[in-house]
Formats: structure tokens, C-alpha cells, sequence
């Protein structure tokens, strides 16, 4: 039996996740042109996990880091490039390891950040992901992630769009004493 535990980054992990991250992405390298591979590349390299406010959670399989996640707060500046302020938290550089796809990393990854988020009173979370990213298209999806065409970008002008989801959260039920 698998046992998957969700857990904050060790500072000391985080040259390890980064790695792990991009290894992960390479399956894209083929399929999206070059230049927009190598900002890609930079954006999952880069240190915006260190900013203040970003959580930085890892999915742990048997002791070893399966993948991990970057959970930005609202009213975070939204990108680098870009001047908008969030007005809810978002999922970025979501990455599991080619060795541990389909053992739940992912799904429990988001879910994590999903009550992370749910816990700090937020009212709804949001991500982007490539066009070209159907495995997790398909993964938001079934999670309840609605998509935000009006907030897609494309940031280079090479077909490829960068889609916005969004999931309201709902207030966590309390559980009535009487029928549970």
C-alpha cells in the first residue's frame, strides 16, 4: 500500500524540487516550440517559490518527494511580467515525477491547496496551464476547476494559450452531531 503524505517544503529540498520540476516538464519540450520552451524553462527554474506568502507543499511517496506544488496567496502580483494583483490565491508548477504519475500525487497536490486555501477563508482558487497540458486539463476538470477564457494570455505570439481555471470553494459543511 501506497502511503502518499502532503507536507510543506524543507528550504533544504528546494533545489531538489526544482530539478524534479523541470524533469518533469520535458515531455513538453518536443511539443511546443522552442522558444516558448526555453521561457518555460526559466519560469520553472526560477526562485518565485521563495516569495513571501508562496507555500511550497510536496507530495511524499515512501519517503521520497513524488512532486510537489507552489500555492501563490491573493493579492500576490499575478506574474513577473505582469502588474495584476490576484484576488485569490492560485496553483502553480504543479510537477509529479514520470515515476509516480497515476499514484494520486497530483489529484492530492491540489486538493491540499485546495483547503490550505479553504482554511485562510478564501472564497475561490485559480491556475493556468498550457494548452498542450491535456493530462492536466483533464485533472481540473475533474476536480471541479471551471474554466476562465476571459483571463487566458498568450505569452508569446506562437499559438499557444495559457488557460485559466478557476474552483469557487465551498465553506467546509459542519457536521451535524445528530446524524453523523
Amino acid at each position: 500500500m501506497i502511503q502518499l503524505l502532503i507536507r510543506k517544503a524543507y528550504s533544504s529540498e528546494y533545489e531538489k524540487i526544482r530539478i524534479q520540476r523541470l524533469a518533469s516538464y520535458e515531455q513538453y519540450k518536443n511539443l511546443i516550440p522552442s522558444g516558448h520552451w526555453e521561457i518555460l524553462k526559466g519560469t520553472l527554474s526560477k526562485e518565485s517559490d521563495k516569495r513571501q506568502g508562496v507555500n511550497l507543499f510536496v507530495a511524499e511517496i515512501d519517503g521520497q518527494i513524488a512532486g510537489s506544488v507552489a500555492l501563490f496567496p491573493s493579492k500576490a502580483t499575478a506574474y513577473e511580467w505582469d502588474t495584476e494583483v490576484l484576488e485569490y490565491p492560485e496553483i502553480r508548477m504543479l510537477a509529479v515525477d514520470a515515476r509516480f504519475r497515476g499514484s494520486g500525487a497530483g489529484k492530492a497536490l491540489v486538493r491540499h491547496c485546495i483547503e490550505v486555501s479553504r482554511g485562510l477563508g478564501e472564497k475561490r482558487i485559480g491556475l493556468h496551464t498550457g494548452n498542450f497540458m491535456e493530462s492536466a486539463m483533464k485533472l481540473y476538470e475533474n476536480l471541479g476547476f471551471e474554466r476562465f477564457p476571459e483571463l487566458d494570455f498568450e505569452p508569446l505570439d506562437d499559438g499557444i494559450i495559457v488557460l485559466a481555471y478557476q474552483l469557487g470553494i465551498p465553506e467546509k459543511q459542519q457536521e451535524d452531531p445528530i446524524t453523523s
